[in-house]
């Protein structure tokens, strides 16, 4: 198959179709990403067709399960070359999303971005998620939040739940082997004012990769100590 059709039959899986304009999009961020990936670490993937499926395919795959047609305000923490959050916007052109990452490179890697693909309302920020959680300009201020970080999930919801307003979402993107994390996480989802409603399996098409997406809805404000310094909440993880 052609890179193209990896993308629309991909794109297809998840009931979104892709026009010509996104489908140019993606293959100038492929472009994008190998270039800038031969002076940077961006990525460990650098084949054409693993980057469509493993990055762009899976970034979107959570759009098979959550409804991004609306205009929400959404956060990418952690988001490294721009996964999730780019393929999200791409897919989801009415998204405002925030990408945030505390490497600068990587950011000015974003920003070049955003302007090659001519992409309105994304805001690519330096810095770290326990600074920037508490600051009144962000904190409590997302309609829904997206990782696909490989930290701990009881680390990740110190990250991840200051950002988001009473009544958002967090949606975490997990290998399926997570019972035992879950378990450890469940004290820090409470104390950070969030509850898990949901957990859904989805497969990435032409791969045998397979993710457990957990849904967990922000139920209350969360208490002001949080998120603490930078480099307490994985020393010492909310247990």
């Amino acid at each position: 198959m052609e890179l193209v059709e990896y993308l629309e039959k991909g794109s297809k899986s998840f009931g979104n179709s892709l026009n010509n304009n996104q489908i140019k999009q993606f293959l100038d961020y492929k472009g994008l990403l190998l270039e800038w990936n031969e002076k940077m670490n961006l990525t460990a993937i650098t084949e054409e067709k693993e980057i469509i499926i493993k990055h762009f395919l899976d970034s979107i795959s959570v759009g098979g399960l959550f409804d991004f047609s609306s205009k929400v305000k959404v956060i990418d923490i952690g988001t490294g070359a721009g996964f999730p959050g780019i393929p999200l916007k791409i897919t989801y052109p009415n998204i405002d999303i925030t990408l945030l990452d505390s490497l600068n490179k990587r950011i000015e890697f974003l920003k070049e971005v955003v302007s090659r693909l001519s992409l309105m309302d994304v805001n690519a920020i330096h810095g770290r998620a326990e600074e920037l959680g508490q600051d009144k300009d962000h904190r409590h201020s997302y309609d829904i939040c997206v990782s696909r970080a490989v930290a701990h999930l009881s680390v990740l919801a110190e990250y991840t739940l200051p950002f988001i307003k009473i009544g958002g979402m967090f949606i975490s993107m997990k290998s399926t082997n997570i019972d035992e994390e879950l378990r450890d996480s469940k004290k820090a989802i409470q104390v950070l004012g969030g509850e898990l409603i949901d957990i859904k399996d989805i497969d990435i098409p032409f791969s045998d990769i397979r993710h457990r997406v957990l849904f967990i809805r922000k139920e209350r404000p969360t208490p002001t100590k949080y998120p603490r310094k930078p480099g307490k909440p994985s020393k010492s993880p909310i247990r």
